[in-house]
């Protein structure tokens, strides 16, 4: 009984590993970011994901995520330029709205 479970894991190999996914240039490519994304982010050009990145900082840091639908952000003063002056938008669409205020 032994030998034949033995066998049995003998032959199950490790999986041979996939090299890390490398990121896309388009997303490490730093972009501007216009005056009023300028006042969450800061105005230094970022990438796209370091872009989105702060912004979540931002939103946690002033609990802006709607309490009931956790999809959803309401914006503050400073958000409210940013999101095309709408008062809430969902977490999917936060990303259209951001790239209209990158170069």
């Amino acid at each position: 009984m032994a030998k034949k479970a033995a066998k049995k894991t003998a032959k199950k190999k490790a999986a041979p590993k996939k090299s890390a996914r490398k990121p896309n240039a388009a997303f490490m490519k730093p972009l501007t970011p216009s005056a009023a994304l300028a006042e969450v982010v800061g105005s230094k050009a970022i990438p796209r994901t370091e872009v989105v990145k702060k912004m979540w900082v931002y939103i946690k840091k002033n609990g802006l995520q709607d309490k009931k639908n956790r999809r959803n952000i309401n914006a503050d003063s400073k958000l409210l330029p940013v999101f095309a002056g709408k008062k809430q938008v969902s977490m999917f669409d936060m990303a259209k709205l951001i790239s209209k205020h990158l170069k």
